[in-house]
């Protein structure tokens, strides 16, 4: 039982540096063309096409709790469950708390969230694909707290 919780919490924090890793090489590399929407400061839809990244970040969880769940909630379950709720928490910060593509979760003066929506809009300073700066989303460099 405890390994499990262990092994979900594990790959949750291991996210952050594939999400890293994706963000600055993937989205700002070679498929940029699905990202580019996300750095203009106009969209004309709610949906960008940025939003296809979802598709392909969910994949692998739910065939990891698929599978998982066949074989008796086997690691691969709580694999699976990591990366999950790595995205449930991407969806809740990112898309809700930082870009408010609703309007919900507007307001806080927590200094850690503050500090997360300030590094990213630094982030989106650079509109190009190029002279980007911080890639992640949850682990925020010293130099942006304040």
């Amino acid at each position: 039982m405890l390994i499990n919780f262990i092994i979900t919490v594990a790959v949750f924090v291991f996210m952050e540096g594939v999400a890293w890793f994706t963000h600055k090489f993937v989205m700002h590399g070679f498929l940029w063309f699905l990202h580019d929407d996300h750095h203009k400061k106009e969209h004309s839809n709610f949906l960008e096409r940025n939003d296809f990244f979802f598709l392909i970040f969910a994949i692998p969880g739910i065939v990891l709790i698929y599978l998982g769940g066949q074989n008796n909630f086997n690691f691969l379950f709580f694999i699976g469950l990591g990366i999950t709720f790595y995205g449930v928490a991407y969806f809740f910060i990112h898309d809700l708390f930082i870009h408010q593509r609703l309007k919900v979760l507007r307001k806080t003066k927590i200094k850690y969230f503050l500090n997360l929506r300030r590094a990213h809009k630094k982030h989106h300073k650079h509109i190009g694909r190029s002279n980007g700066e911080y890639f992640g989303m949850l682990y925020i460099p010293r130099k942006f707290n304040k």
